[in-house]
């Protein structure tokens, strides 16, 4: 019962399976194989309008990158507080952009509104002895499993755009949002004004893969010698490429990321079906936060249950000295079964 994280979780089958068919043959190097430009192809499909993709191997670097393009070493980037570029990627963010200060707003539910940062623009009052405000990053789904609705997303745009800054997602478990959500991905992302995106793979059945999406595409004008400084750009490009297309074809993203959602759902319905547990955050994608007693928590990892102690900023008083604010993860090959058995442990406290 490992509910860790979607990253313990492998490659799914037709994934493995493109990659052991790209491996047949030769293939030009450096982003010069069919994979490659066929994966570009068809996330123009994906997202219906022209764009430029670059495939990366990970997450943080595909952040780092992306926000390199709409600042500079001077600037700001806003976003929440807990989201993955202010807690989790060391000071990638500020390598890549040369120093940005990334500045974290506090919301609830790992999310933040356009008021706050017109609150926190509204400070920046000492022309060059303040950052430079350069973007704001959003992340869907976020940290605490929630997800920007479109007009949410273009609420920041609106906001933002008079002012000359730009618009990233970091969307490490972006197939999940539009899943949970069931719009489009143009509607959650360039319809609703987002510049430059950062499209996951590795959460959701790569094996390690992920997207720096630009749909403004002066950004992108420099990006290949930002991918290549960045040590970004695989000689064997075949396999990134190999892995976007067998992920895209004929939308096994969102089938895994609808199924993870839908487990994620019946793990919350089980879990706030006993008294002892509450469920503090909507579930509208692949994670689930509950609020349990301490000893109830450790009971269950001393059944060999994985799950994590995780950060309860968000929810501040609400959680008593003895309770643990808990994170469950659920991937599109989590076991349906182990879903059951962990609520029937659960019951039996």
């Amino acid at each position: 019962m490992n509910f860790a994280s979607d990253n313990v979780y492998g490659v799914h089958p037709k994934i493995l399976g493109a990659l052991a068919q790209a491996n047949e043959g030769t293939a030009p190097s450096y982003g010069g194989d069919g994979h490659t430009i066929r994966a570009e192809e068809m996330l123009k499909d994906v997202f219906g309008c022209d764009l430029r993709a670059f495939l990366v191997t990970s997450g943080t670097a595909a952040n780092g990158l992306a926000l390199s393009t709409i600042t500079t070493g001077f600037g700001a980037v806003f976003c929440n507080a807990e989201a993955h570029i202010a807690v989790d990627e060391c000071n990638s963010p500020e390598f890549f952009t040369g120093g940005a200060k990334i500045a974290g707003l506090r919301g609830p539910a790992g999310k933040i509104a356009p008021e706050q940062v017109d609150k926190a623009l509204k400070g920046f009052i000492r022309g060059e002895h303040d950052p430079k405000p350069k973007g704001v990053s959003l992340t869907n789904a976020t940290e605490l499993g929630t997800v920007y609705s479109p007009a949410e997303v273009k609420g920041f745009s609106d906001l933002i755009r008079p002012r000359g800054m730009k618009l990233h997602m970091d969307g490490a478990r972006f197939a999940n949002a539009v899943a949970g959500l069931g719009c489009t991905p143009a509607e959650l992302t360039w319809k609703a004004g987002v510049d430059v995106m950062s499209f996951g793979a590795t959460k959701n059945g790569a094996m390690m893969l992920e997207a720096v999406v630009f749909f403004d595409l002066g950004l992108a004008e420099d990006f290949a010698y930002r991918r290549m400084r960045g040590g970004q750009l695989l000689s064997k490009s075949r396999y990134l490429g190999a892995q976007m297309t067998a992920y895209l074809d004929g939308g096994l993203w969102l089938e895994n990321a609808r199924r993870a959602n839908a487990l994620a759902r019946r793990l919350a319905k089980g879990l706030a079906a006993r008294g002892k547990v509450r469920i503090p955050n909507p579930v509208q994608a692949n994670e689930v936060f509950a609020v349990m007693p301490k000893a109830m928590f450790d009971r269950l990892q001393a059944k060999g249950a994985k799950f994590h102690d995780w950060m309860p900023n968000s929810l501040g008083d609400a959680i008593a000295a003895d309770e643990i604010f808990a994170r469950f993860v659920l991937s599109f090959a989590t076991p349906e079964e182990e879903v059951d058995a962990f609520v029937k442990l659960v019951a039996q406290d």
